[in-house]
């Protein structure tokens, strides 16, 4: 193919599906934008993918693709939208890694505290077993199924005094195995 050809003629012909004025353009431009391309993006895979697939949209769409500029100046805004495209879906891509990245962390935060939860439970539930059982009943009576003092002395034809005794020295015994800080939670 002649090198004179002008570039207006040059995609006159490859809209009428002339491959060889495809080659020309693509020897003409590759080089420049390329370059163009990688003084924006130092990626030289990204970037030989970048120019490799907007000539094969400038083929695909040769029928249909209407310049309004120059050849060049819409081969090089082309390339800088794709660029400007790959830098959003980095940043788009980056915000999903974090976004997933804190999930996971609290996802495994919540289940290390779940899992510390239930032992925890385990311990308090171990601790109330030990108990003399008169005091652990009592306990229970008032602390897991949310009796009154009255109701469980009623209950078990004891006085409210021995009810409220046995609880406090219920109390006590959990707070010094359990630790304050624990027994605070859950108490």
């Amino acid at each position: 193919m002649n090198t004179s050809i002008t570039d207006k003629e040059l995609f006159d012909l490859l809209k009428t599906g002339d491959q060889s004025a495809l080659e020309q353009i693509y020897n003409r431009y590759h080089g420049v934008l390329y370059s163009h391309a990688y003084r924006r993006l130092p990626d030289r895979e990204e970037v030989r993918d970048i120019v490799h697939e907007l000539f094969i949209y400038l083929w695909k769409n040769r029928e249909t693709l209407t310049i309004t500029s120059s050849l060049s100046a819409y081969l090089y805004t082309a390339v800088r939208s794709r660029v400007l495209n790959v830098f959003r879906n980095k940043k788009v891509q980056d915000v999903y890694m974090q976004s997933l990245q804190d999930f996971m962390d609290s996802g495994q935060d919540l289940v290390e505290e779940k899992i510390r939860e239930k032992e925890l439970i385990h311990l308090i539930e171990q601790e109330v077993a030990s108990l003399p059982p008169q005091m652990r009943l009592i306990f229970e009576m008032s602390r897991f199924q949310e009796k009154s003092h009255k109701e469980i002395a009623a209950e078990l034809d004891i006085s409210p005094q021995t009810v409220r005794t046995q609880v406090r020295n219920a109390l006590r015994i959990l707070r010094v195995k359990l630790g304050t800080n624990i027994f605070m939670l859950f108490f």
